[in-house]
């Protein structure tokens, strides 16, 4: 047999494999809440290919691939676990597992290492939390399909309405058409029907009620059986507390902006801040997507060397508010034309990192320029350091966090040599470390951050939305502090 015939039939076993942890996979998620994670990632949902894939792609993080004959063990052991609602890393539990010496089957070594979530320690599926939409723009309709997505078995959020001005004849379908396909994001992965008379969307299952107003006061949401509801504004039409304020009518009980708020309204970057949120706080902000990106690994070079200052520059893609062609604009330099030119604009990211990282006492400046690109975007963050360190030492340090610490869901970690923006288009990451690019000298760092900004972002408000409803679930093998 020739080397080429071996590696088709290592494929060919893989594939086989990876086919079989689809209904294990799918099982535990609809019946137990319980979502299999592979380093940071869902495998919820995936195809065969993507499951190998998602595999291979721990060789960018951990320094070598991760083999499905590897996990899938420990995958069969929690089926025979009673588990509860939780996300279960299999990349990590098959990596502690080698490193661990004590002699453990894997069942053994699984059953403590998720201890947690079983027995008398798991958690109980609760009745599920009553989410509205107001607003369904390009981080409306993403947000959508994260909340249809984690569904799950029904325990924990549910989409039960969106709030939007009328468009006229046809209205609901364009809408359902425009959640259906999207040109950046690709095709929404299941089934969408839409009843007019009814004025519901129906994706997946979740029956969605449209509703039109042109001002919050104008809806009654417990005519529509809503309560407790947290909504989230995806408008940044209102960003002060007393705008976002008029969210609050019978029904709903928290609201959400995704935009940076302003005043006394908290700026939250899940990962960083979360635990902060006050359980009575009715009116929060998930900042920018931008401020996302950069202070978790701002965070993380704080612990670790200190920061004395700092500047960002993003290089952000085009967004909804700049202009196709050049026409009038009431802001500088937005009217002209987005597909044609790199435009130079401001960015709140680095004043509104005080509002999540208080305790960091450094001066931070930024600035941004928009460039032809419809997503993606990335930042470059030069800082100076409180100690010297060489560029070896940070990307050790980077991988590991990016693998190990409570901000493995934020900071992600790549070695590609040719990574280009669209390699990152839906990375659920609020940042991605490119080790290629990092610069590192004495006291001066310089991190090069991408980050999706539609996507990565829309990932961040739905941690945020989890958290502050009560069914962000704990993960296992738990991270590291």
């Amino acid at each position: 047999m020739t080397v080429n015939d071996d590696s088709f039939t290592n494929w060919k076993n893989r594939e086989e494999i990876a086919e079989s942890m689809i209904p294990i996979i799918g099982k535990l998620h609809r019946e137990r809440d319980v979502t299999v994670l592979l380093h940071s990632r869902s495998l919820v949902n995936k195809s065969v290919v993507s499951i190998l894939k998602t595999h291979r792609f721990a060789r960018q993080i951990a320094g070598e691939e991760l083999s499905v004959t590897e996990t899938l063990p420990f995958l069969q052991a929690l089926t025979a676990l009673d588990l509860g609602p939780s996300q279960i890393d299999i990349g990590m539990l098959a990596a502690t597992y080698k490193s661990d010496d004590r002699g453990l089957s894997v069942a053994e070594f699984t059953a403590e290492a998720v201890a947690g979530a079983t027995g008398a320690n798991k958690l109980e599926g609760g009745a599920g939390r009553d989410v509205v939409l107001y607003g369904f723009g390009r981080i409306g309709r993403l947000v959508a399909r994260l909340l249809i997505e984690k569904a799950g078995s029904g325990n924990g959020l549910r989409l039960r309405a969106i709030v939007v001005r009328g468009g006229g004849e046809a209205d609901l379908v364009k809408r359902a058409s425009l959640l259906r396909r999207d040109s950046i994001h690709g095709q929404f992965q299941g089934t969408i029907t839409v009843d007019e008379e009814s004025s519901t969307i129906f994706a997946n299952g979740n029956a969605i009620k449209v509703i039109y107003a042109n001002d919050p006061s104008e809806v009654d949401y417990t005519a529509y059986g809503i309560k407790d509801a947290i909504l989230i504004d995806n408008t940044g039409k209102w960003r002060d507390r007393e705008g976002l304020s008029k969210h609050l009518r019978p029904g709903i009980d928290k609201v959400v902006l995704t935009a940076p708020g302003k005043g006394d309204v908290p700026n939250i970057v899940h990962g960083v801040n979360h635990d902060t949120i006050k359980p009575d706080e009715q009116i929060l902000s998930c900042a920018s997507c931008t401020t996302n990106a950069i202070v978790p690994p701002l965070k993380a070079m704080d612990d670790e060397y200190g920061v004395l200052r700092g500047h960002v520059e993003t290089v952000h893609s085009f967004t909804n508010d700049q202009n196709l062609l050049d026409n009038y604009h009431k802001a500088d330099r937005r009217g002209r034309s987005a597909p044609l030119n790199m435009v130079i604009t401001e960015t709140g990211a680095a004043s509104a990192v005080a509002k999540a990282l208080p305790d960091l006492k450094a001066p931070i400046t930024g600035s941004s320029i928009r460039v032809p690109v419809p997503d993606v975007s990335i930042a470059i963050l030069s800082l100076r350091l409180g100690r010297e360190t060489s560029r070896e030492e940070v990307l050790d340090y980077l991988r590991e966090v990016s693998l190990h610490s409570p901000l493995k869901r934020q900071i992600d970690f790549t070695t590609a040599p040719d990574a280009v923006s669209m390699d990152f288009v839906g990375s659920r990451h609020a940042s991605i470390v490119d080790a290629g690019a990092t610069k590192v000298d004495g006291d001066n760092a310089i991190l090069y951050l991408w980050y999706d900004n539609e996507f990565g972002y829309s990932c961040q408000v739905i941690r945020v939305v989890q958290h502050v409803s009560g069914v962000e679930y704990p993960t296992y093998p738990a991270p590291a502090v």
